[in-house]
């Protein structure tokens, strides 16, 4: 099922959106949108789906989604009923990436809130003192004056970047666009990935291409991204795998060829490892969820 485009069109006198959702207003379907997007879940609960990723939320949680990444909220029913004891309640926040200019953005000190705008097309679960903060100016957002809004707005980014303290949702290759690094040598491994994960590829030719040993090579890439690079071409490979599932009516053995994998039972044993669950499974269970 291809998400829905929608387009976020503040009012004239604003830049950005700061809105209270309540009850059915909280109703979205798949959909994506150019514009970023900060949810506090004030009061529900159900099952939030963000490009590939699929898990529980609650009362108290905070998301960031970056722009592009398809997303859904299926909340509990009780919770969608208006003028009820129990009727849910979300503070949106939509802005574009572009919001404050690409000067401003390519500045040495705005790197890091560059960095998370990039981060954000995977979806970014905030998460514990960072959370508290953001949340207390989310709240005072709506009520601030024209000037103070951008302000708040700016310091919910630099408060995020400052705290490192969230989680990465989408796997990595589902969003629409890669991360990219200050480093040359790891953008051009990274670029030649996204490139060529339909192909067989080969650790000894990733090492050529930036000149290092192979040894070298695997030394450079752990300490650059915490992982192996067997392990990121399999998350870049599942993530481009759950998107065709998600999108395409078409076949596990399909998705898994037209991925890099000549085997069904390497690229099923990878799934599952990614996932929990197998290739067609995955699709029942998304499929299942969207259709509510």
């Amino acid at each position: 099922m291809k998400p829905i485009l929608r387009k976020a069109i503040p009012e004239v006198e604003d830049s950005f959106i700061v809105r209270r959702d309540i009850g059915d207003k909280m109703i979205n379907n798949w959909h994506y949108h150019t514009e970023c997007e900060i949810v506090y879940i004030k009061k529900s609960a159900g099952t939030w789906i963000v490009g590939d990723y699929e898990g529980k939320f609650e009362s108290g949680d905070l998301i960031l989604l970056g722009s592009g990444i398809p997303h859904s909220y299926q909340h509990e029913e009780k919770y969608i009923k208006n003028n009820s004891d129990e009727t849910g309640e979300a503070l949106v926040t939509i802005f574009s990436p572009q919001i404050f200019g690409d000067s401003f953005l390519n500045l040495p000190e705005s790197r890091e809130i560059k960095d998370l705008l990039a981060l954000s097309k995977r979806g970014v679960k905030i998460k514990n003192a960072a959370k508290k903060e953001v949340v207390k100016l989310i709240e005072e957002i709506g009520c601030a004056k024209k000037g103070r809004k951008l302000i708040a707005l700016l310091d919910i980014l630099q408060c995020i970047t400052e705290s490192n303290d969230y989680e990465l949702l989408a796997t990595e290759g589902y969003s629409v666009q890669k991360e990219n690094t200050n480093n040359a040598k790891l953008n051009a491994v990274i670029d030649y990935t996204y490139s060529n994960y339909h192909n067989q590829i080969t650790i000894e030719e990733v090492a050529v291409l930036i000149n290092l040993s192979v040894h070298s090579f695997c030394r450079f890439f752990k300490d650059k991204t915490k992982k192996t690079y067997i392990q990121f071409l399999m998350e870049v490979r599942i993530g481009k795998a759950c998107k065709y599932l998600l999108e395409h009516d078409m076949s596990s053995a399909e998705v898994g060829y037209i991925c890099g994998y000549n085997s069904i039972s390497h690229f099923n044993h990878q799934f599952k490892v990614m996932k929990n669950k197998s290739p067609l499974a995955f699709k029942k269970s998304y499929m299942g969820l969207l259709a509510k």
